[in-house]
Order: structure tokens, then C-alpha cells, then sequence
């Protein structure tokens, strides 16, 4: 009984303590010691001004499921490219082409947009040491900045709250996602988890409507349901960071709600102004109507409403290409663009396209030969794209060797790290120190 909170007492919980009352049961030491920790935090944000709300800003945007970056900037001049996919090899003519080498997939005019706007930088051939072909592994690898044998419980956007962020907002993170990434686990939880700001609400036993559930109840109950109603695209073709996350939660076994319950207090005054924010602001540029362009949509209302918050994550899933990826990828890829450039053009006009950069990522490439099902299977290396108004635009780094002679186990060898990315990001954007974040010292790519 001392280790375990039951249904009714997690919904007191949230009650109590979004009321600030003192906890009149036994619980679990980490949640007591945490609350605690909250209500005097709760009780220094009070007298604390708004900070942050003219700051830089970056989006993490994840291509969950392991995208085939060499279908995605296309070696289209390469012998060895055609002679290795036959089945799925995209022809010259098709290509949108950045150099007289290399190009983008077809689908990709919005980002070809961006490119000839000069807000686009490729970063060919991104990867690790030691390849993992794990999905859960390695997007563990991308989230914790560790190296492939080594293991982290935080992330690496949580290291960078526990150091840079200390009595901030607790929407200084935001993730518009079902479950937190594991990317943001911090010492001291930070960041508010966000699917529909509607559903997203905490008050004390409110009944609006005799006979109805308070808003609180109504609330544990989406987030307890979870985990049994992610779509089969969710669970296994990288649709969801949920099913990643869940096994690294620190301390909680992993349900979205315990996460909440850690920082019910300054959640209920975040929910509020996003759901505020949400419904005021209005978006000046049409977005697909897809996930990806929803979660991009709402970002740029948030933003676009003054929250002071750092870092946005959001997800595109379904790049586990395994058959029939020409139509899979295409539908993918397009869909990223258009989402790209529409929240570009949001941004733009709202006036604040100079505060924020977008920064994707996919746990693996794939493999340079196609497989006998019309697809690839995982590899290692892949592009990683960063968009932005002050990005080093264009072609970074080099293209990785397709030579059979060049390859690892059958993948191309990556050239920069993506620690190397992330100390760009933390160092020139999010201008802190990249070494107490990622634990040692990268050399900072010239992306920013």
C-alpha cells in the first residue's frame, strides 16, 4: 500500500494539489518530496515577471521510424545508387535537384522552397559510432545525446532545463505529443505534454453540467487510456514517440499522467494559457491537414501568442519503410515540406521567423540496397535538415560514398555527428554551454 496510489487517490491528488492543499495521505517518497519541491516553486513564479517571450526558440521535429535519407536527397548522378535499388531507385529527370550530384525526392517542393530561400541547410550524413539498428535503442542514442554503449535516463533537452532553466516556466517546454520524449526527462521535471489544449485542463471539481465528471477526472482518464488507443501506424512504424518512451520514464513507469502528477501545479496554470492562446490566435497560412501540419499549427499559434517557451517538440511518424516505400515515402516527404513551409510562412508573418529554428531528426537511415519487398530496411546514416533565418543555407558537409568498398555491414558511414548538430544548436542558438548538456565537448557544426 505505501508504494502504490490508487485511482481515486491520483484523482484527489490532482485536485489537492492543483488547490495547493497539503497532502493528507501516504505516498510514494518521490512524489511527496517533488510536491514539495512544486508548492515552493509554485509560490517563487508567482512574484516572478514574464522572461523569455522575446527569446530564441527551437522546434525538434522527429521523423519517427528511421526515414530513408537516400531517398530523400538523392544521389541521382551515382552508379552505385541505381545499381543498388533497382526496384525503388528515383530516376534523374524526377529529381529536384540542389547540385549537379545530389537532390531532393520529388515531393519535396516545399522544402526545395525553403533551400531557394536561403532558410534551408542540409546536413548530409549525420549519424553515431557504432550504429544501433534498434528503433527503441536508437532514437534512446538521438534523445540522451549518449554515446551507443552508454545509458541515460535524461535527455538532452532535460539536461539542458536542469541547467539553463532552473525557476522557469513550466512551459518552457513544450511537446505536442501523447506521451513526453524522452529528450525532455530532467532532474527536475519540466515541459507540458499537449495533444488538444481542449482536453488539456486542470480544475477542482468542477461540474459544469449536473451529473457530468470534473474536468480533472475527465482528464486522467484520456491520459490513463493512452496507451491502449495508439493506431497500429503508432505503435510499430515509428509513428510515436509514446511507444519509446515508456520504458525509460525515471521513477514512474512511464504513463503520461504520472509525469503530470509531478508538476500538476504549474501544469494547471500552463494549460490555461495555452488553451487561451489556442483559441485567440489565428494562423495566417495554410497548413496540410495532416498530424504533422496540425502539431505545426499549434505551435506557431503558441508562439505567435507569447509563451515564453524554449523548445517545441513535435513528430511525424510512419518513415519504417520496410515494403512498398516509393508511395509511403512520397506521401511522407511531401507532407513535410508543405508543413515546413507553411509554418515558415506563419512565421514570417507574424514577425518572428528571426526567433525560431527547426531542427529534424530520424533515429537511422536505411540501408543502401533496396529489399525484395519494395522497401529498405534499417540502417545508419541519413540528412538531418535545420531551417531557420540565420542557418548556413544550402549543402553541409559531404555526401557519404554508395561504393560497395565504402560501406559499413551495407550502410554508409556517417560524417558528422549529431552531437556535433546539437552543441551548434545549444552554443550559437540556445547560447549556453553545449559540454555540461552532452558531457564532453563536440566540435559545433557551422549551422547556425
Amino acid at each position: 500500500m505505501k508504494n502504490e496510489i490508487t485511482l481515486q487517490t491520483r484523482r484527489e491528488f490532482l485536485r489537492k494539489t492543483v488547490l495547493g492543499s497539503a497532502l493528507s495521505w501516504t505516498v510514494p517518497s518521490f512524489l511527496a518530496s517533488t510536491f514539495t519541491a512544486l508548492q515552493s516553486h509554485a509560490a517563487d513564479s508567482a512574484i516572478q515577471t514574464a522572461t523569455g517571450k522575446d527569446g530564441t526558440i527551437l522546434v525538434v521535429l522527429q521523423m519517427a521510424g528511421g526515414n530513408d535519407g537516400i531517398n530523400t536527397v538523392v544521389p541521382y548522378s551515382s552508379d552505385y545508387y541505381h545499381k543498388a535499388r533497382p526496384r525503388i531507385g528515383l530516376p534523374a529527370d524526377k529529381i529536384v535537384k540542389l547540385s549537379d550530384s545530389v537532390g531532393f525526392h520529388p515531393a519535396m517542393t516545399g522544402f526545395k522552397s525553403l533551400y531557394d530561400s536561403g532558410n534551408l541547410s542540409v546536413v548530409q550524413g549525420v549519424g553515431y559510432p557504432n550504429p544501433n539498428r534498434s528503433h527503441f535503442r536508437s532514437t534512446e542514442i538521438w534523445q540522451t545525446a549518449s554515446d551507443s554503449d552508454k545509458y541515460d535516463k535524461y535527455g538532452w533537452i532535460g539536461r539542458y532545463f536542469d541547467n539553463d532553466c532552473a525557476g522557469a516556466d513550466p512551459a518552457v517546454g513544450i511537446a505536442i505529443e501523447d506521451q513526453m520524449p524522452q529528450s525532455f526527462y530532467a532532474q527536475v521535471p519540466k515541459g507540458v505534454c499537449v495533444t488538444n489544449p481542449q482536453n488539456y485542463r486542470f480544475l477542482p471539481g468542477d461540474h459544469p453540467h449536473p451529473g457530468q465528471p470534473d474536468m480533472v477526472e475527465t482528464s486522467y482518464e484520456k491520459l490513463n487510456d493512452i496507451e491502449v488507443n495508439m493506431t497500429p501506424s503508432d505503435q510499430n512504424s515509428g509513428g510515436s514517440i509514446g511507444m519509446l518512451s515508456s520504458a525509460a520514464m525515471p521513477m514512474t513507469g512511464g504513463r503520461a499522467v504520472d509525469f503530470i502528477e509531478r508538476t500538476a501545479l504549474d501544469a494547471q496554470v500552463s494549460s490555461d494559457e495555452i488553451r487561451g492562446i489556442a483559441a485567440r490566435v489565428q494562423n495566417q497560412s495554410v497548413y496540410p491537414a495532416s498530424q504533422l501540419g496540425n502539431s505545426l499549427k499549434l505551435v506557431a499559434r503558441l508562439i505567435g501568442g507569447g509563451l515564453p517557451t524554449r523548445i517545441y517538440y513535435v513528430s511525424q511518424g510512419g518513415y519504417d519503410t520496410h515494403t512498398n516505400q516509393i508511395g509511403t515515402q512520397q506521401r511522407l516527404l511531401g507532407d513535410l515540406g508543405d508543413s515546413m513551409k507553411a509554418f515558415v510562412d506563419d512565421m514570417k508573418a507574424q514577425g518572428n521567423m528571426q526567433r525560431v529554428l527547426v531542427m529534424t531528426f530520424s533515429e537511422f537511415g536505411r540501408r543502401v540496397s533496396d529489399n525484395a519487398n519494395g522497401g529498405t530496411d534499417h540502417g545508419a546514416a541519413a540528412p538531418l535538415f535545420i531551417v531557420g533565418n540565420k542557418v548556413n543555407a544550402g549543402l553541409l558537409g559531404t555526401y557519404p560514398s554508395l561504393a560497395p568498398e565504402d560501406l559499413y555491414q551495407g550502410d554508409i558511414k556517417y560524417n558528422v555527428d549529431f552531437r556535433s548538430v546539437y552543441a551548434a544548436v545549444l552554443e550559437n542558438w540556445l547560447k549556453t554551454s553545449s559540454v555540461p548538456i552532452l558531457g564532453r565537448q563536440f566540435q559545433p557544426l557551422p549551422v547556425v
